[in-house]
């Protein structure tokens, strides 16, 4: 009889410690960041590009936490690629980084004049922390270096 009253404190603790030893350890998991919209740019000129960075992102919510601005360049086809085709088989030609990136809605300069690559394409794209890209801009012709 006393092994029995000895055995139930023992099967409450051992239940006790395995039940608090269950469950998730560290900090909460942060939600899922929503995609930047698309940025606003333009030619200046044959090497300069003016981006505006988004101010939103695709949900309508407010935009913080853009890492990286990419430029994505894809080489001349038969026809004009939309922005996700560029977007997914281009390559990546040239990236600006945080703190040279201004907050957003604000207007971006950027200079091409690095980029030696044929006459193609290319399309801008805003990339939130955590790797997040978000939307391409629209597509812009890329002329040859030598002109």
């Amino acid at each position: 009889m006393s092994a029995f009253r000895l055995a139930n404190p023992l099967l409450v603790i051992t239940l006790g410690v395995l039940v608090s030893g269950c469950g998730r350890k560290g900090d909460p998991i942060p939600r899922a960041r929503a995609a930047a919209q698309a940025m606003e740019v333009s030619l200046e000129g044959l090497r300069m590009v003016r981006l505006v960075l988004p101010s939103a992102d695709v949900k309508g919510g407010p935009l913080v936490g853009v890492e990286v601005v990419r430029v994505i360049y894809l080489p001349l086809g038969l026809t004009k690629p939309t922005p996700e085709e560029v977007f997914s088989r281009g390559e990546v030609v040239l990236e600006r980084r945080r703190p040279d990136l201004p907050g957003p809605g604000s207007p971006l300069l950027m200079d091409l004049k690095s980029l030696q690559r044929p006459q193609g394409w290319i399309v801008v794209v805003a990339v939130r922390v955590g790797n997040v890209p978000g939307r391409p801009s629209e597509v812009l012709p890329w002329l040859d270096p030598a002109l």
